[in-house]
């Protein structure tokens, strides 16, 4: 079945499951899904979606758009929340609240909530006894995101991967176009997972009872200039400039080392790209 969007005719199918913000994991996550034969609705701004998924526009800030959402949820669907904060007139957003209120009524079963491993702030060593400690408006709109699909009435995993990076994706792609920098110190550690191992905790996690709150990472933290100099030399590229910590993008001025295993303990799964090494020579194969 190709790819296509809602139409009448859909008032009366049973889903199997909803993948709310359809993009670079959820692609991921629905074209297994596929695979496995089940029925996926998926929502993206575009109302474009991978093939063999039903593709359902959707604009959380408008009641008709989520009325249209709410008559294609039935009881024991399973979901997937991937929908990114958004920028709007008033500032930053989070459309959480209004996505959970249209869909309640129709109980789904099971909810997967994609965060971050920002919801930490500024707390260095992470894992699975690690409280959040948001300390700017993005991180505090992440917790009570967070807090809102737990209070659900439904069962809930929330997963807080650390950098996401996968093929068209991650530092290897900023080293290829000559815009990556490091701090004149080598920088802080960061934790990284590629998108297909987050697809697998995510695919895992929507058929498990697991609930509560978890952090999922590679197998390795390590720092930016160590992967950044690793995807240079592959690319055959110099290895990129050192320029001071203050004119770095917040992104990379982190430093936070995440220990995932207990979630992959949880989940009974394994890392297919243990260290970014593994990762990145996948990401520049072009091997998705």
């Amino acid at each position: 079945m190709p790819n296509r969007r809602v139409n009448s005719t859909d008032r009366n199918m049973t889903f199997d499951v909803l993948i709310l913000g359809c993009g670079f994991t959820g692609a991921r996550v629905a074209r297994e899904l596929v695979r496995r034969n089940l029925r996926v609705l998926c929502t993206t701004r575009s109302g474009r979606a991978p093939e063999g998924c039903v593709a359902l526009p959707l604009d959380a800030t408008q009641p008709d758009s989520l009325s249209a959402l709410a008559r294609l949820v039935s009881p024991g669907m399973r979901m997937v929340h991937s929908v990114p904060l958004v920028e709007s007139v008033s500032g930053l957003a989070d459309l959480t609240p209004g996505i959970l209120a249209a869909v309640r009524e129709s109980r789904p079963q099971r909810v997967i909530y994609i965060s971050t491993t920002g919801v930490y702030g500024g707390t260095r060593d992470v894992d699975e006894h690690t409280q959040p400690a948001p300390r700017t408006p993005r991180e505090f709109l992440r917790v009570e995101a967070e807090n809102a699909v737990a209070a659900g009435d439904w069962s809930s995993l929330v997963l807080r991967p650390a950098a996401i990076y996968g093929p068209g994706r991650g530092v290897q792609e900023s080293v290829r176009a000559g815009s990556f920098r490091v701090p004149e110190d080598g920088g802080g550690v960061i934790s990284r997972i590629h998108a297909d191992d987050l697809a697998t905790h995510v695919l895992a996690g929507l058929f498990s009872a697991v609930t509560g709150a978890f952090p999922v990472a590679d197998g390795y933290p390590c720092p930016s200039l160590e992967a950044a100099a690793f995807a240079a030399e592959l690319l055959h590229l110099p290895v990129p400039l050192a320029v001071p910590r203050d004119r770095l993008p917040e992104t990379l001025r982190g430093d936070r080392r995440v220990d995932g295993r207990a979630i992959r303990r949880e989940l009974g799964i394994e890392l297919r790209f243990p260290t970014y090494r593994e990762g990145i020579r996948q990401s520049l194969s072009g091997n998705a």
